[in-house]
Parts: C-alpha cells; structure tokens; sequence
C-alpha cells in the first residue's frame, strides 16, 4: 500500500494512511468475482440496467462506467454496451440521459412523459428516450476499451479496433453537439438544463438555482416510484430527494416540452441555466482520450478534439479559487456558485492547474473537510463535505459517498502526477468495496449501504480498481 506523500507535498493524515480491511470484508478477488457476478445478473442482452427495481432501464453516465468496468471481462461485450448507447443518440449529436428499455414501465418519467419523438424531430426513431444529457464519460469508456482490446489477442483486437471505428462518427458528433450547442459562448463550461444532466441530482451546487424554479399552482406532480422502491431496503424517502426537489425536477421536464427540446429555445427560456464545471472537466478529459484513440487508430478529428480538451480545461481552471478548488456559475443571474461539494475537484479530472496550486487542492481532498475528517468510516471523499451547512450524511448527493465519484479521482489524480494519493484513494475504495454489496452510495460515517444494491456502475468500478491495483 502507498505510503501519504510526505509533509512538503500535503500534511499527513494518520487515518487516510492507515487502512485495515474489516473483518469479514472479501478479498479483491472475491470483490472482483462477485461484481462480475451483479453485473451479469444486471445484464438484459444488448444493455445493463442501471439496478433492478429502482432504475430498469439503461443510463447515459451509468452506461459508461459499466463499459470501463466491462472491459476487465470482455472488451466485447463493453463495446456492445456503448453501442446499445450511442444507437439512440439524436440527430444533433445529443446522447440521451435515459434509453429505456421494453417490458418496464414502473419507472417515472417515462417515456410518454418525455414525449420526445412527438415534439422534437431530433429524437431518435428506434429508442424510447429522455430528452437530457448527462456527464460526457463516454470517451474515458472507449478509451479503456481499447486498452484492454489492445491486451488480447489478434482477433478479439481487431474486432474491437473495427468497433470503435464504426462508433467514431457517433462519438465526434456527441462532442460536437457538447462544444456547440452546450457552451455557444465559448466559455469553456458546459451548459444544463436540469440538476439530472449533472448527475448529481440534488447536490447542494443546484440549491440556489432551483430555488428560482416556481412550478404554477395549476402543476400536478406525477407520483413518485423511488422512494416507494427503497422502502423495501430500509431506506425510502430519508435517502432520496424531497417532494419539493423533485415538482422542481418534474416542471422543468414541463418547460423542455414548451421548448420542444430546442436547445436555442431552452437557453432562453429555462428556469434552470447553469455551467457546471464538473461535466465540463469531464468533457475536456473525455475530449483528450478520445484525441488519443484518434492518434492511434489514424481517424478523423484529433485536431477538434484537442481544441475541446485546451478550451474546456481553461474553462474549469478558470472558476477557481485560490486553492484550485472550482465552481459553477449561474448563467441567469450571472452568479457564482461556490459551494462545499465534491464538484470542487474538477481540475482533478481536466488538469491546468500550476503544479503549486494542485498541490493544494490534494492537501484539500485529504484535510479533515474531506477525506481526513476523524468521523469517515472509510477515508473517501463524501459528495458534499461534512463542514457544509448543506451537508446530509443519508440524502443522496447531500453527502454520501459515491464509488463512481471515487473512480474519477483516483483515475484524475493518476493522470495528473499524484500516483501516491491515488493509490492511498484507491486502497480505501477497495476496503469500502468489499463489503460485496455495491450500493448506489454509503453513509460516510457508518459506512452503511444506502440507495439502490446491487448497483451496477458500483459493481462496474469495483471490478476495474480490483484489476489495476
């Protein structure tokens, strides 16, 4: 195990340093077998359900997470899941949030709530969709894919290399649609419509900007199945979003359909308008993964994609404060959003940072306002950060700890010089791990399961730390 770098990098943390498996925790391989285990029992042929009950249909972001652990099994098979993907990307180049898939519709919104193939002529014909986006992780994905295709043997890589060919006009034009039509000012700061196209749905970062959003009197709300599928886990509505989030979440799906899924009527007319520099470090790290690939497959847009990555890296590095820690910006009141949430890292992830100042946002990741705090049962940085007003251990992205958010560190800290602090990252994610469980996220102080289990990007993640350890 690594040691914490020594004190003239980042203070020491004893309880960051010291990881003992608990009693009775599996063995990484047995992590490992058992993740693959949950993602087979997740798996409906073409697509991986996000998880069972609670979401049983197939999720933009999840779907890439899934692919990157996938790809420690069968390169095939995790091309097959961004495939299933990318074939219901609309025609502006937008991969959609959700594609949902047959024989379930427990889950709310679903498709004819959206509507999308009745109001907007971009929406894909073959696939029932949500009209929003979420984090652009899909280059990260087909970047790992083709690590571990490169690995195999000579039918199995050529067969990958064919793959992601045929993928590539796709991926291009979801970049496209992203530099474009997500930030035409050129900011370098991706545009959402919803707290959902974020990922972290309810996060302390949207409070301000939701509070803008005022459903009429007239809106009624569509009953709620989440907190009704956590019942049977012990957790119901403690756990998920509020009533008053999610009228919030439900009329701007309302405004979308005014707007027609328009993306010029939407920056005009949306209640919620924000430039989120978490998506936004994504994108430029994505961007560059992918000006790799194309490097190395001779395919089209290496060039663009590195415009996307230097664009976007500048725009991150530009929220920040002092520290390197980032923040978002209100795009209708022109307002910045600084908030104690782990979006704050963002430059981990697209780097830009002098070597000075990343020094010191990684003594914040391990400080006692995160990862260092005395209370962490397991030394992983929560979504929002115990010093936080905000800060709720059980609700969702107000404080739990998310392995997915995890995985981005670690693989940003790797990426950015800080090999030592992801190994220290990575030895408590796999102790947190091996419980087998592969909750949605874990209660930061009693290291409980919470959300959704077996989840599959969980399970996606533990098998790909297990194997690059």
């Amino acid at each position: 195990m690594a040691a914490i770098p020594p004190a003239e990098a980042r203070p020491r943390r004893p309880q960051v340093n010291r990881i003992a498996r608990r009693h009775g925790a599996l063995t990484d391989m047995e992590t490992a077998a058992r993740a693959a285990y949950a993602l087979r029992g997740n798996d409906r042929g073409r697509l991986t359900v996000a998880a069972p009950g609670l979401y049983p249909h197939m999720w933009s972001w999840d779907a890439a997470f899934i692919a990157i652990g996938l790809a420690r099994l069968s390169p095939a098979r995790a091309l097959t899941e961004m495939e299933t993907l990318l074939a219901a990307q609309w025609r502006n180049g937008m991969v959609p949030h959700i594609v949902f898939s047959d024989g379930d519709a427990s889950y709310e919104p679903g498709p004819e709530r959206w509507a999308c193939r009745d109001l907007c002529a971009d929406a894909p014909e073959g696939a029932a969709t949500s009209g929003l986006m979420q984090p652009p992780v899909h280059g990260i994905a087909i970047r790992r894919i083709l690590d571990a295709a490169l690995r195999a043997g000579p039918a199995e890589r050529r067969s990958a290399i064919e793959r992601i060919r045929a993928l590539w006009p796709r991926l291009l034009a979801w970049h496209r649609y992203l530099a474009e039509q997500r930030d035409p000012e050129h900011r370098g700061l991706l545009t959402i419509y919803h707290g959902w196209e974020s990922g972290l749905d309810n996060s302390p970062r949207w409070d301000a900007p939701y509070a803008a959003v005022v459903p009429p009197a007239s809106f009624v709300p569509f009953v709620r199945a989440d907190v009704h599928a956590l019942d049977a886990l012990g957790g119901g509505a403690a756990q998920r979003p509020t009533d008053l989030d999610y009228t919030r979440y439900q009329w701007l799906i309302e405004e979308l359909r005014q707007a027609r899924y328009d993306d010029a009527l939407a920056r005009a007319s949306l209640s919620f308008r924000v430039a989120d520099v978490l998506s936004s470090a994504i994108f430029a790290a994505a961007a560059e993964e992918l000006a790799t690939v194309a490097d190395e497959l001779a395919l089209p847009g290496m060039d663009e994609l590195i415009g996307h990555a230097d664009r976007f890296r500048r725009g991150v590095a530009g929220t920040t404060d002092g520290d390197g820690f980032a923040a978002d910006l209100d795009l209708r009141t022109g307002r910045t959003l600084r908030t104690e949430t782990i979006a704050g890292f963002a430059p981990l992830l697209s780097g830009g940072l002098a070597p000075a100042v990343r020094r010191r946002l990684v003594d914040t990741l391990f400080s006692p306002g995160w990862c260092g705090h005395p209370a962490l049962a397991t030394a992983l940085p929560p979504s929002t950060s115990p010093s936080s007003a905000a800060f709720d251990p059980a609700r969702y992205w107000r404080g739990p700890q998310w392995p997915p958010m995890t995985w981005l560190l670690i693989w940003g800290l790797e990426r950015s010089g800080e090999p030592e602090s992801a190994a220290v990252l990575r030895a408590s994610a796999l102790d947190q791990l091996s419980d087998g469980l592969f909750a949605e996220y874990y209660h930061p102080f009693t290291g409980e399961a919470l959300g959704a289990r077996p989840q599959s990007w969980t399970a996606a993640v533990a098998l790909d730390l297990v194997f690059s350890a």
